[in-house]
């Protein structure tokens, strides 16, 4: 177990590396000059070559590289061009919303999804496998603009239950911030939901035409205990991975969603930063979110290991 923890984290700094090299790299063909939007509409070519010192956008690429590396490494994304603050600081009042939407669509992503699939699997050809996949259908067909609002219309505006839009923090009123954010946790959840449940109910058909589950029922085991102490460990596999790269997903911003209901995540944050050329926050979001798809195919792995005993080895 820990030579493969040793062997992974050995390919995830390089691979690190390779990413911030790609996004530094990419971020220079974004158009537009950014001293030219940080100088205003007068434009004064004084101010211009001073911005351009002053952020080291005089200085060649591999240059611009090395500082800026340098600063990530000990914690300083640079600053903001636009409302001169810390990209770190933005990082630390964004991120925080983004993991807690995101946390709240995975997990009901997974109380809908999987127990969905399974039922299809075990239920194959009934009225349960029919309704599984006729939410499936909903859950990849409706878009999530339109979700959301039709919740905001029912919820909101009819019933009156759930605040329309805005963000609470954790920390100040959870209950109000559960009830701020529960109707986009669902609409980010809801197209997941049927992505794992097409997943789940795809693994677990392959798994109960196995020898070892006709085995496992010839022995007299209760139908319950093979379904789910035989028959979904080993088909949880894909459906671990489909569920880390969702999240993954879910963290690099929904962009959409946080717009209609006003919730300041990270998805706003990176629209905000590419239409005003905010080069230093660009580059410092994108980062922290390939950090954290890296580490959650990382997480992923492990979770393959302590699923699959036979992967221990």
């Amino acid at each position: 177990m820990l030579t493969f923890l040793a062997r992974r984290l050995s390919q995830i700094i390089p691979t690190l590396i390779f990413v911030s090299i790609l996004i530094f790299s990419l971020q220079q063909l974004l158009p537009g000059d950014p001293a030219l939007v940080m100088a205003g509409e007068e434009r004064d070519p004084a101010v211009i070559e001073q911005i351009r010192k002053q952020y080291r956008l005089d200085q060649p690429l591999p240059i611009q590289y090395g500082y800026w590396i340098k600063g990530v490494l000990s914690g300083d994304f640079g600053e903001s061009l636009r409302i001169k603050m810390p990209v770190r600081d933005l990082i630390v009042q964004k991120l925080p919303v983004t993991l807690q939407l995101a946390s709240m669509a995975i997990v009901i992503a997974f109380l809908i999804g999987i127990p969905a699939g399974i039922v299809s699997a075990v239920k194959r050809g009934t009225g349960w496998d029919y309704a599984a996949n006729l939410f499936a259908l909903w859950g990849i067909s409706t878009p999530n603009f339109w979700l959301g609002i039709m919740l905001i219309f029912v919820f909101s505006i009819q019933l009156g239950w759930l605040p329309a839009s805005g963000y609470v923090s954790l920390a100040e009123d959870w209950r109000a911030s559960l009830a701020a954010t529960i109707m986009p946790a669902f609409v980010l959840g809801n197209a997941i939901a049927a992505i794992l449940m097409r997943h789940t109910r795809s693994a677990m058909l392959q798994v109960l035409s196995s020898d070892y589950i006709r085995t496992a029922r010839a022995k007299g085991i209760s139908e319950r205990q093979v379904i789910l102490r035989h028959a979904l460990r080993n088909a949880l596999t894909p459906v671990i991975t489909l569920g880390a790269l969702e999240l993954g997903t879910l963290l690099s911003g929904a962009v959409l969603t946080e717009q209609i209901f006003s919730i300041p995540g990270f998805g706003k944050l990176i629209v905000d930063a590419v239409f005003n050329r905010d080069y230093a926050v660009v580059q410092g979001v994108v980062l922290v979110t390939a950090t954290v798809y890296i580490m959650l195919n990382l997480i992923a792995d492990l979770a393959y290991v302590l699923v699959n005993p036979r992967l221990r080895s």
